[in-house]
């Protein structure tokens, strides 16, 4: 079997910008990872093609992005028994609303773990990856600590300067 590698689908290219922050940490994390277009609706046998192909190829983890209807997640859910990470996108009328229900309201057997909506949820789907992926990796969970240290010594260094700024 190949490297283990993170798909990452939007249904549009306009999720690009969003769905940067979930390349961006998978790309920090050295997480090797693979990006496509793929639309539920509009290219069902092409996104079934792309699931099959990419399981063989070593495919661990699916992260899937999709707004309004937000149908891709779980329809790559019902593709595969890899997991699968659903990011509801802000892209319409209700503000993603729509897409969080969708992506998170599957049947019993068909799970698709999802996160929030938008900028966040992408940034939280690239984490989950990277956690699901270190079970079986030890120097990526290394990474991971290090990362989680990282973020704890930034937090602390932004309190002790505000706390500098107030006292």
């Amino acid at each position: 079997m190949d490297t283990p590698f993170v798909a990452v689908l939007m249904g549009s290219d306009s999720d690009l910008p969003v769905m940067d922050a979930t390349l961006g940490i998978l790309r920090t994390l050295r997480i090797p990872f693979e990006v496509k277009i793929r639309s539920a609706h509009r290219t069902p046998d092409a996104t079934r093609d792309y699931v099959e192909d990419a399981e063989r190829r070593g495919c661990a983890v699916f992260v899937c992005a999709a707004g309004l209807a937000a149908h891709l997640a779980g329809a790559v859910a019902g593709m595969t028994t890899r997991p699968v990470i659903g990011v509801p996108l802000d892209a319409g009328p209700l503000k993603g609303m729509d897409a969080l229900l969708a992506t998170v309201q599957m049947p019993g057997g068909i799970p698709v773990a999802t996160v929030a909506i938008g900028k966040a949820g992408a940034k939280n789907a690239a984490w989950l990856a990277a956690q699901i992926l270190a079970l079986s990796d030890p120097r990526l969970n290394e990474r991971l600590r290090a990362a989680r240290a990282a973020n704890t010594a930034d937090v602390l260094a932004k309190d002790a300067a505000l706390q500098e700024q107030s006292g």
